[in-house]
């Protein structure tokens, strides 16, 4: 077997400096792995499952915004309902206070009282409809409109129907109660208010659990996909860890042996000596 050495080729160099540039670009792609969690940074790694993972990405951005329209609506409801519930707890007072004016013998002092009581919470259950506001939008004033709630990234929506609560709407302004006849209207009238707000409270209520279902399920669809996208993109770190060690070690040999391989044309000196 025979020797061949060359100054002007060296082969062994050559191989073991390909070898270290491909355990180069093989480190450089694991720390990149590691540095963003993925596996598949880009369409160069696997061009259809990142295809895939994009298409899921646009589908969770539309459920988000879908979400956070779901959550304005939750809002703006449950703002109408608790104000509906105080303009509920605002009547029954109203009522006590009618119910005393209609009395026989009241003097007309006492039936004054009664009536600035009785006028001083009709005006707090207008100050609270008017209050009850969520991003300019409110669901309980006179003439408020139905508010349509995006569920779904389709377009789907979900109707809240808008429920006047004001004194006008309930049928109590303009009652006074210094009159056994204004009494007796405003017991009737105050009756028929508490079963309407009673209602409308209930109409919003039924749109309200509509929208906190979907919006449950919305969040747990996200979650879903977000897992799909996971499972296609996500960098197993144990596997990449233990990658990165191994290409550290082979870069660390690499380098010695382009060393080695660099050293052998010196050999050609010796036969000169």
């Amino acid at each position: 077997m025979s020797l061949s050495f060359s100054v002007n080729t060296n082969v062994n160099a050559m191989l073991a400096l390909q070898n270290l540039s491909a355990t180069a670009a093989s480190l450089s792609s694991t720390q990149l792995d590691i540095t963003t969690g993925l596996a598949v940074n880009g369409p160069q790694d696997d061009a259809s499952t990142f295809a895939i993972a994009q298409n899921l990405r646009g589908t969770i951005a539309g459920d988000q915004s879908v979400q956070t329209a779901l959550a304005t609506g939750q809002s703006v409801t449950s703002v109408a309902i608790n104000a509906g519930q105080s303009i509920a707890d605002l009547l029954t007072q109203a009522k006590a206070k009618v119910v005393e004016a209609n009395q026989g013998g009241l003097d007309s002092t006492s039936s004054s009282a009664l009536n600035n009581d009785f006028q001083a919470l009709t005006q707090q259950i207008d100050s609270i409809v008017t209050s009850a506001s969520f991003n300019n939008v409110n669901l309980i004033s006179s003439g408020a409109s139905n508010l349509s709630v995006l569920s779904t990234a389709d377009g789907s929506t979900i109707t809240v129907s808008a429920q006047n609560l004001s004194t006008t709407g309930l049928g109590i302004s303009g009652l006074n109660l210094t009159t056994s006849g204004g009494a007796a209207t405003a017991l009737s009238a105050i009756n028929t208010a508490i079963t309407s707000v009673s209602n409308k409270l209930a109409a919003l209520g039924s749109a309200a659990s509509s929208i906190d279902n979907q919006s449950t399920f919305t969040g747990q669809l996200i979650d879903v996909l977000n897992q799909g996208v996971g499972n296609l993109v996500d960098a197993n770190m144990a596997q990449e860890s233990a990658q990165l060690q191994s290409l550290q070690i082979k870069q660390q040999l690499g380098v010695q042996a382009l060393s080695i391989a660099n050293q052998a044309p010196q050999l050609i000196l010796s036969l000169f000596r």
